[in-house]
């Protein structure tokens, strides 16, 4: 459904040097430099796939969506979305997909958001009896019925944002980018977008394509990763063989029912090859490898020490799993 080969993205900026006598040199002879915002970059989404794909600010993940969607010409290389050449083919293309940008919405502001969802469904030929049909649908999730009448730039930010993925929807597209949907969001406006997400791929089987920093985002509806850096791919496959591949930590936390007994518990650990924390009082965090010492022989000795009033095991975080492999690829 989605095809990238070889991308390259280019950008020509000029270093602009201080002062009086910089800015005359600068009119002479400026300063050029060529910076490569994506980097020869290949991949494939098949149809009906959730992908996160993931990294950190000035990694290339919006500057390839906007390639994807024909906002942005690549320097080289070839893409293919359904088939189609986001920029040669732009008229039939723009029909298959939908975008929704974090920080930039689609509707008009001056407008109310029912104005704003007959216009586009006028723009896409999407009839009435269709278009109201599918905003009841989106309203079972998104709770779109109280801001239909408002201005749209009387929303918030989080309501502004539903009405956005809404708007990306209406046309039924086969394929969504959407890049940074969650940015800024509350948790409960969080947990709608992720349902509606989930919702709109299990039931009409959308390919979506996901930018995010929030990596919840990503373990919630992803079950494959792209993990990018400097403009080239760091890691492609599901998000489970990434969890194998990088985090290979566990975590066993012990809540002590005694405070006084956190130093006869780190005793009793003796000989194991673990690492031990103590963040509070009665509380101890111990660090594993699982290839190294079993989470059971780990749980075992730990119920063996002094009273627990509480004992649980836990993977990494995503988000220390992505800042590892940074470190190890030398990016803090």
């Amino acid at each position: 459904m989605i095809e990238a080969r070889d991308l390259v993205k280019e950008y020509r900026t000029t270093e602009r040097r201080e002062g009086l006598r910089g800015a005359v040199v600068d009119l002479v002879a400026p300063r050029r430099r060529v910076r490569r915002a994506i980097d020869g970059i290949d991949f494939a989404i098949a149809a009906g796939e959730t992908v996160g794909y993931i990294g950190a600010n000035g990694a290339g993940k919006s500057t390839t969506i906007k390639i994807l969607t024909g906002i942005l010409r690549a320097t080289s290389g070839t893409v293919r979305v359904d088939g189609l050449d986001p920029l040669r083919d732009r008229s039939r293309y723009v029909y298959r997909i939908g975008v929704v940008f974090g920080q930039r919405t689609q509707l008009w502001w001056d407008i109310a958001v029912i104005e704003a969802f007959r216009l586009l469904a006028r723009m896409y030929g999407v009839p009435d009896p269709e278009l109201r049909r599918r905003i009841e649908e989106f309203d079972e999730v998104l709770d779109l019925a109280p801001l239909l009448h408002t201005p749209v730039r009387k929303l918030s930010l989080g309501q502004r944002m539903r009405c956005d993925l809404a708007a990306s929807l209406l046309h039924r597209p086969r394929i969504v980018f959407l890049d940074e949907p969650t940015i800024g969001l509350d948790v409960d406006v969080k947990e709608r977008v992720r349902q509606f997400v989930r919702r709109v791929n299990r039931e009409h089987g959308t390919t979506v394509m996901l930018t995010t920093h929030d990596l919840r985002d990503v373990e919630e509806l992803c079950d494959r990763v792209l993990l990018i850096d400097r403009g080239k791919v760091l890691f492609d496959g599901p998000l489970r063989d990434f969890r194998r591949r990088y985090a290979r930590e566990r975590r066993v936390v012990l809540d002590l029912a005694r405070a006084e007994d956190q130093a006869a518990a780190v005793a009793g650990l003796e000989g194991l090859p673990v690492s031990v924390e103590c963040p509070s009082a009665g509380r101890l965090v111990l660090r594993f490898d699982p290839e190294a010492v079993r989470p059971a022989d780990v749980v075992a000795r730990a119920l063996q020490g002094p009273p627990l009033q509480d004992l649980a095991v836990q993977e990494a975080d995503l988000s220390d799993v992505v800042r590892d492999v940074y470190r190890a690829q030398g990016r803090a």
